[in-house]
């Protein structure tokens, strides 16, 4: 399956759930870039704006969860606090096709919305806190939306951990 046909579903039932939740947002069309920091400036917003989503598989101690963990572009991650706050011993990025089966999304193109049972979505509370929007890919590299945070944070409800380097 392409890239383009793969993302298509997620990134029109991503639309339908913000417009039916009254979510302040717009699509915003570009040229498909997978790099955080290219695809910022195409959109006109502060890298520390972008929601990057990172799927990720915790493991150890009797925990096995894959966990969508979405944080701001400008940041890494620190997946040793992860694994630690879902009570394992370790977290990895999700291989290729794990990512597949849970987003249905190329890599780059994950909206930092979970529409699979078995994918927890927790976010790092800065993204929220430094500007009134965030930006992300919408399902398709070459589709983005740009939404108000507080209505990401009421239509996505994510746990709130925070899991980026200090």
């Amino acid at each position: 399956m392409s890239d383009e046909i793969k993302g298509s579903a997620t990134h029109q039932q991503l639309i339908a759930l913000l417009s039916d939740q009254g979510a302040q947002y717009r699509v915003v069309e570009h040229a498909a870039v997978g790099k955080c920091e290219a695809v910022s400036e195409i959109r006109g917003t502060a890298l520390g704006q972008g929601a990057k989503a990172l799927v990720c598989k915790v493991k150890g101690n009797g925990v096995k969860k894959h966990v969508l963990a979405i944080l701001a572009a400008d940041q890494q991650a620190d997946l040793s606090q992860l694994a630690s706050h879902f009570g394992g011993s370790k977290a990895s990025l999700a291989s290729p096709a794990e990512v597949d089966v849970l987003t249905a999304c190329a890599f780059g193109a994950i909206p930092p919305f979970s529409f699979h049972p078995d994918l927890t979505l927790v976010a790092d509370p800065l993204l929220f806190e430094r500007y009134d929007e965030i930006a992300f890919n919408a399902g398709l590299l070459e589709k983005s939306v740009i939404m108000n945070t507080h209505d990401y944070l009421r239509i996505a409800q994510p746990e709130l951990v925070a899991f980026r380097r200090a």
